[in-house]
């Protein structure tokens, strides 16, 4: 009996213990935890990773927006959102182990040291980047360096001696505008790549020199603009609504509701608009595009945007790191909510571009579905929008499954193309531009040759890509506009030149240029018996 009563005597105080720590204090807990780790684990336990697990893993738990940046993650995400940092000005590919120069800003320092573009990086500082397998970032971080002061290059040039240049660092701004040009004598094309501290800046700069070229319609391309500072977002749609429009609301988990407006200070508020997004198009694009649709004062054109309606804030710790917490969630005008439902996997809420696939959504409009509850109106028009998530194009366009297959993807991450071009410019790089004296005259004339898509396929098989057959005349067409694209940004000084090629065969591109036209059709689309509401079937 007696050890019984010993059993039940210890089975009690375990059981008390018990009941006292489930309601030990969330904190205390975490730090005892923390301690325990620390005193029992087999191997040394260092405070700083194992807190940062822990605070990644707590942010991970609230939405898939909400998350952590250790001190050099956050002094690299502040110089991608202020947009400048101290360079030479050079774009660079790694071929072989070996570093060659494919892009030149014509106004850096770069340029005004004598760099040309298929110039061979041999050294940097006196030490040797030949055959040392590094990375871009390696390479990049040994360029840039203290303004002011200078990088010390050894150059190789083709049929020329090695060359020892002194190229002075100077801020070099991370531009945000991919490229602005016209397309003909009335439109002009403007892609925007990010939202940063220089967007409003160089939207200014881009429109000013667009009008003074005679521009009157616009295209704005927004297609896989990540997003980026939601000021910047604001500051773009100030050049195309008027004063004190409303661009987007927030709501806080107060329920209290910010108004976000125009200044009216902008410089395109009358000339036909159309906008291109697609499934990459997420967070500060979608508030634009969400505006400029909800005040019917653009067309909207591609596929159902991402879906980001929240809104971080960058709560900084004491060490430089920072917590970028979700604060509120994003509205339109017209009172949609942009952000897409998302569960507990951050893996299938990011990969959300294989489900949409798979249903057949970015190939057919017939296969998108709203219930009627997510219907809402334009501000003007009272034409029919929806929301549940990303911005819904006015017209819409199916993806290109060529451009967007797993052998073009697969050639194109194994920079097949890039070095296929590299080689090509390389050896043909005088006669070229002997031929093509500028890109215009380049963009209309030059055809690939078929031995250098025969190349490229040889290639491919090399590395064990299975690419189409070589008579399938789609594929062919598709990695000759690639090469195209690749050959132009290596030939020609400046931004911008890939896009212009892949622009020619871009279904959007071309509808785009189709609507702004034929003022029929684009008024028609802003109207309320707007075509693409047809194309959605509604439960």
């Amino acid at each position: 009996m007696k050890i019984n009563l010993i059993r039940i005597v210890v089975l009690g105080v375990s059981f008390f213990a018990l009941n006292a720590q489930a309601q030990m204090n969330p904190k205390v807990k975490l730090e005892k935890a923390l301690s325990l780790i620390q005193q029992n684990y087999v191997d040394p336990v260092p405070d700083e990773p194992i807190v940062d697990a822990a605070i990644k893993a707590m942010l991970a738990s609230l939405d898939p927006h909400s998350s952590y940046m250790n001190r050099e993650e956050a002094e690299a995400m502040k110089q991608s959102l202020t947009g400048s940092f101290a360079g030479i000005g050079i774009q660079f590919s790694m071929v072989n182990d070996s570093t060659f120069i494919t892009g030149v800003n014509p106004d850096g320092p770069a340029a005004k040291a004598g760099l040309k573009l298929g110039d061979q990086i041999i050294s940097v500082d006196g030490k040797s980047i030949l055959g040392k397998s590094l990375k871009n970032q390696q390479v990049m971080q040994m360029i840039r360096g203290e303004k002011g002061k200078a990088v010390e290059l050894d150059i190789k040039r083709v049929q020329q001696h090695p060359l020892h240049l002194s190229v002075m660092r100077e801020p070099i701004a991370e531009l945000s505008i991919n490229t602005s040009y016209m397309v003909d004598k009335n439109t002009g094309y403007i892609s925007l790549a990010v939202f940063s501290q220089s967007t409003r800046r160089e939207m200014d700069a881009a429109l000013k020199s667009l009008k003074a070229q005679g521009m009157t319609k616009l295209i704005l391309d927004l297609q896989s603009n990540g997003g980026g500072l939601v000021e910047a977002a604001i500051g773009v749609a100030d050049e195309f609504l008027p004063k004190e429009t409303e661009v987007f609301y927030a709501v806080t988990n107060s329920g209290v509701h910010d108004n976000y407006m125009t200044g009216g200070f902008g410089q395109f508020m009358d000339g036909q608009l159309v906008v291109l997004i697609d499934e990459s198009t997420a967070s500060s694009s979608e508030i634009l595009t969400g505006a400029l649709q909800d005040w019917d004062r653009a067309v909207v054109i591609g596929r159902r945007s991402f879906g980001k309606g929240l809104m971080q804030m960058g709560l900084s710790l004491p060490d430089g790191s920072v917590i970028r917490l979700t604060q509120a969630r994003y509205f339109t005008p017209s009172g949609r909510s942009i952000q897409k439902p998302y569960g507990n996997s951050k893996t299938d809420y990011f990969q959300d571009f294989n489900r949409r696939m798979a249903s057949g959504e970015l190939t057919d409009a017939s296969h998108i579905h709203f219930p009627d509850s997510l219907k809402y109106k334009t501000r003007k028009s009272q034409r029919i929008v929806y929301g549940g998530g990303g911005i819904m194009p006015d017209k819409f366009i199916p993806i290109d499954t060529a451009i967007y297959s797993n052998w073009m993807a697969r050639t194109m991450n194994s920079g097949l193309t890039t070095k296929t071009a590299f080689d090509y410019v390389q050896q043909q790089r005088e006669r070229l531009m002997n031929t093509y004296k500028d890109f215009p005259s380049f963009n209309k004339a030059f055809e690939v040759p078929g031995t250098l898509l025969d190349q490229l396929y040889k290639q491919a098989r090399t590395i064990k890509i299975t690419l189409p057959a070589a008579g399938n005349q789609v594929a062919r067409k598709a990695l000759g506009l690639e090469l195209k694209a690749e050959i132009a940004g290596q030939l020609f000084v400046g931004r911008g030149y890939e896009l212009q090629v892949r622009n020619q065969a871009s279904k959007a591109f071309t509808e785009a240029m189709a609507i702004l036209n034929d003022n029929k059709t684009y008024n028609r689309l802003l109207e309320n018996h707007s075509s693409a509401a047809k194309n959605i079937k509604t439960k």
